[in-house]
């Protein structure tokens, strides 16, 4: 499955990825805001990621910038079952590409796509350091569920406190987005 946006192109990993992958996500301060990425972050790890079995149902999207040339590997964001077995939405996005709008961007389309498909009961957390974090999923329907909860971080080498959210309403978030196509066998385009 793919998708694009105005601005990014959304796609599973490839083996080919795992260079560029852990060179835009190999940052302390990026990795110090994901609960599972290992720290640090070396290509061995891209490689293993992606070509980690996945759910074929659930999307899983690294995000390109697209551009006039070739796309940039600018970030990540998916749906991944969480330890208990719960459907999380997540996401990152590579320092130089903070503060554009991207990881919104690119968390909305992800969740139009969870919601075409009938994916429902999506969490997300965010370590309370990570106020960025907090207003992404604000801005796409997500609310604070009032519970903090300690989660580890392999670049923290500790735990630290993190705030669980849910989504709330579809009236939060539009159901479609225009600029939003979605192409391959698992769900329909969406409608315009």
């Amino acid at each position: 499955m793919f998708a694009r946006t105005s601005r990014l192109l959304l796609r599973p990993g490839w083996e080919e990825d795992a260079s560029a992958l852990a060179h835009a996500i190999g940052e302390e301060s990026i990795v110090r805001n994901l609960a599972r990425a290992p720290w640090p972050y070396r290509v061995a790890d891209a490689e293993a990621y992606l070509s980690a079995e996945r759910e074929p149902h659930l999307p899983d999207f690294l995000i390109f910038a697209r551009t006039r040339g070739a796309p940039r590997l600018i970030g990540g964001c998916g749906i991944a079952r969480s330890d208990e077995g719960a459907l999380e939405l997540g996401y990152w996005i590579a320092r130089p590409y903070w503060g554009l709008g991207f990881a919104t961007e690119a968390a909305r389309a992800v969740m139009q796509i969870a919601r075409s498909t009938s994916l429902d009961g999506i969490a997300a957390s965010h370590f309370m350091d990570n106020a960025a974090s907090g207003n992404v999923l604000r801005k796409i329907g997500f609310r604070r569920t009032g519970i903090v909860k300690p989660l580890f971080s392999p670049a923290r080498g500790e735990t630290a406190p993190c705030e669980m959210y849910e989504m709330t309403d579809e009236v939060a978030m539009p159901r479609t987005d225009p600029a939003l196509e979605v192409y391959g066998d698992e769900v329909q385009p969406l409608a315009a």
